[in-house]
């Protein structure tokens, strides 16, 4: 059996040495509550941080999913008239706050391509007078310039236009019976992608260059 010396007591911290340690392990242990746990569990960013790293936004998206949940088994209870248990309740409001965040995140269609510098790119909703459509559009890596309009049956119509524009997201609400959507040209010295998320009333979400 191997037998391992004992360290002599020049070898072993000293009291010093380990408060020290304890004291550093306790600062650090702050500094990940405030910049982490509280900004990503609770939504509580004292220091910024979180924001900077997208873990206010988690804890953002908890909360209100929390919020979602608590809601839903109150009414539940005011439903059922309080019959039934606290956990049953608790897991059915967990339910139905995921599937909320989830509906709200879902888009109907979405392209991404790439422009060159000097590249343009035409999209177009194919909508009927009154209908609206829902949008979000990304450029990454560099900039854009376009022009959100309408056209169809002789008539035209400019929504909005952008200049230098890193993204957007908006509506659209048809102006008439037509194609009613987006026309970007990379004016920039970068290639820029750029990311186009849609949902709502429309027929067809076509590539119109």
């Amino acid at each position: 059996m191997f037998n391992a010396e004992k360290p002599s007591l020049d070898e072993l911290p000293s009291s010093a040495q380990l408060i020290r340690s304890t004291i550093i392990a306790a600062a650090s242990a702050v500094v990940i509550l405030v910049t982490v746990v509280l900004p990503a569990e609770y939504n509580i960013d004292p220091t910024g941080i979180g924001g900077v790293l997208g873990l206010a936004e988690m804890g953002e998206i908890k909360t209100q999913l929390a919020e979602e949940a608590e809601a839903d088994r109150l009414l539940e209870l005011e439903v059922t008239g309080g019959d039934q248990s606290s956990f049953l309740d608790g897991i059915f409001g967990l339910f139905v706050g995921a599937a909320h965040a989830q509906e709200a995140e879902v888009w109907r269609d979405e392209t991404t391509f790439t422009l060159a510098p000097g590249d343009s790119a035409e999209w177009k909703l194919v909508m009927t007078e009154g209908q609206t459509a829902e949008y979000r559009m990304l450029v990454e890596g560099g900039r854009v310039n376009f022009d959100l309009h309408g056209h169809g049956g002789g008539q035209s119509v400019t929504y909005e236009r952008g200049r230098g524009s890193t993204g957007e997201e908006g509506e659209i609400v048809a102006a008439f019976d037509g194609e009613h959507g987006w026309f970007w040209r990379n004016r920039d010295s970068e290639t820029a992608t750029v990311t186009v998320q849609v949902r709502g009333e429309y027929a067809e979400f076509k590539d119109a260059s």
